[in-house]
Formats: C-alpha cells, structure tokens, sequence
C-alpha cells in the first residue's frame, strides 16, 4: 500500500534537499518538453484538448479551465484518502506554467535545426521522464498522476493504464466538444501514458533515486 501521507502532501518531508533537486529537475525538464511539444505544432496533449474543447462552450481561459480540473482531481484524491486538499500539486502548475511562459518568449526552439515530428517525439520523452522524476520527489506531484497513483493503490491497476484512462476521458470529451487533436496528441497519449513508470524503474536502479511518490516500485 502507498503512505497516502507522503504522496503530494501539503508540506515537505524530512530530508527535503535531495527530493526538492528531483522535483524542479522534473519541473525544469517538463516544461522545456511541453514548449517542444508547443513549438512542434503538431496537436495538444489531452487535457489541452479538453479545455480548448470546453472554451468552445464556456467562457474561460485555459489556465482556468486546467486548475478547474487540477482541482477537481484533488479533491477526488482527498475525498478517497479523506485527507485535506493539498496545495503543492498547484505550486507545480504554476511554476511549470511560468517556465513555459519564459521559454515561449526566448524561443529556442528556433535554434534546434531539427524536423517538427522530431522535435515532438523530443518532447513527449522529455515529459514522461519528467513527469518519473516529480513524482518519485514525493513532492508537489502534479494532480492527475495523484488521482492514478490512488487507482494503482487501491485498484492494483498499472500506472499506465490509470493515466491512459484518465487521459482518454479527457480526450474524448474535449473532442466531442470540438478540441484540435493531431498526430501530437495520440503520440503524448501513447508516449507520455506508458513511459512513465519505466522512466521510474530505470531511475530507482541506475541513479538510485528513490520512489517516494510510488514507493511499491521499490519492492523487487
């Protein structure tokens, strides 16, 4: 069983100077992913797909309609833990929204002489290992994967099927609300969905990180 009191509490564990290095290596890797997958033009990942499928219908931003379903997916988290909501999985949202916002102004993607599909391939790898290294921190783990890290606690589903079923909600309701999907969008699916907790396995043997955020992948 998962320690529910560790997985994206509201405040840091003991030890925290090696866990915080994880978490903002994962967030500074996320973000440089999610400005390739921008600037490759080639889709949106799932939960853009929703909100720019829900925009189409209600008058909100992206940004709203984003912490609308962050929140949404805490409070399912805490109601299944009957924990309070926790606060730092919104520190992560914003803080890799800022570093996007940055990256969008510099560009430098313009120096990367490198074809789109490529580039996007770059990004959806570069998310999955990120999205690995903020949740073995135990800190701040971003509020979707808190929700699929509960599935696989307390269903025994693999991580990857959690988040691929979650994200194929999300999907196929902004489609049917009319989201732009691409190609980029069922690679960030299949790429992001599935690479996860191999990204995991391989950082807990070769760097010896250990999984605070899912810490059953410890077991052998």
């Amino acid at each position: 069983m998962f320690i529910s009191s560790i997985v994206g509490g509201s405040r840091l564990p003991s030890g925290t100077g090696h866990r915080l290095v994880t978490y903002l290596a994962g967030c500074l890797v996320f973000s440089f992913g999610a400005y390739l997958f921008i600037y490759s033009d080639l889709g949106t990942d799932p939960l853009d797909v929703f909100a720019l499928g829900l925009l189409r219908h209600v008058p909100l931003t992206v940004g709203i309609a984003q912490a609308v379903i962050a929140a949404l997916c805490i409070l399912v988290w805490a109601a299944w833990y009957r924990r309070r909501p926790v606060v730092l999985p919104f520190v992560t949202f914003f803080l890799c929204g800022s570093v996007i916002d940055l990256l969008l102004l510099a560009d430098p993607g313009r120096l990367l002489p490198l074809p789109h599909v490529v580039l996007m391939l770059m990004a959806t790898t570069l998310c999955a290992y990120a999205s690995s290294l903020i949740i073995m921190s135990g800190v701040g783990i971003r509020a979707m994967d808190l929700v699929a890290i509960a599935m696989v606690d307390k269903w025994g589903w693999p991580f990857w099927a959690a988040k691929m079923s979650m994200e194929g909600v999300l999907l196929a309701s902004g489609y049917l609300m009319g989201g732009p999907v691409g190609v980029g969008t069922v690679c960030f699916l299949a790429v992001v969905d599935t690479m996860i907790q191999p990204f995991m396995r391989a950082n807990a043997r070769v760097l010896r990180i250990p999984n605070l955020g899912m810490p059953s992948l410890e077991k052998p």
